[in-house]
């Protein structure tokens, strides 16, 4: 790195919650806990890998039904 670059910086927005849906992501930023666990690590390449795969992340989670809808689904049907 030379002396002007800076390190790549993480994407935490301090919404630190797994997304209960078992997808194993973080909801707040889309990186996986391997990720998360890993940053303080990773170069600066791999940072930018991470970067580049979470706005689909978050895009399928914003995307995919609650975690319960199915059981709320299934208890209207014996109504």
């Amino acid at each position: 790195m030379g002396a002007l670059e800076r390190p790549v910086a993480s994407p935490c927005i301090s919404v630190c919650v797994v997304d209960p849906r078992g997808t194993g992501v973080c909801v707040g930023c889309g990186r996986t806990l391997d990720e998360i666990a890993g940053w303080i690590d990773m170069s600066d390449d791999a940072r930018r890998d991470v970067l580049a795969r979470l706005p689909g992340r978050l895009a399928a989670l914003r995307h995919r039904p609650p975690a319960d809808a199915g059981s709320r689904d299934e208890a209207h049907d014996d109504a």
